[in-house]
């Protein structure tokens, strides 16, 4: 049986270690460290969801999430945006972005890995939607 495909984008090496060791067993992981390279990862892997920091280099996460929403290939992927930035304004923004659902950081694993099936249905891929 396959495992779901997620996407983690953060500039943070210990965020995406952090989410790495929660989702590592259950899902496969692909990474990006910034906006423009989450963008050619989203595009090359077509993953199953996608975890999206806000606050990075080059380019935000709500922007990001904006242009996968506009791109044929992307635009019914699950973006989970992750963040420090938990005020109801930048929660706002998110969704207002294209965001499916919103997560602050500190991480809260149950919290996470709940939205995440929400979205996917369960982790080992038995889910019936077709890809």
């Amino acid at each position: 049986m396959q495992k779901k495909k997620i996407l983690l984008v953060d500039d943070s090496a210990t965020a995406l270690m952090m989410e790495q060791m929660v989702l590592g067993k259950d899902y496969d992981i692909v990474v990006a460290k910034d906006g423009a390279e989450a963008l050619k990862v989203a595009v090359a892997e077509v993953p199953d969801l996608i975890l999206l920091d806000v606050m990075m280099p080059k380019m935000g996460g709500f922007e990001v999430c904006r242009i996968l929403r506009n791109l044929e290939l992307t635009k019914a992927i699950p973006i989970i945006l992750v963040t420090t930035r938990g005020e109801a304004k930048n929660v706002e923004a998110g969704y207002a972005s294209g965001a499916s659902d919103y997560v602050t950081k500190p991480i809260n694993n149950r919290e996470l890995l709940t939205k995440i099936q929400r979205h996917l249905g369960s982790a080992n891929g038995s889910g019936n939607e077709s890809r």
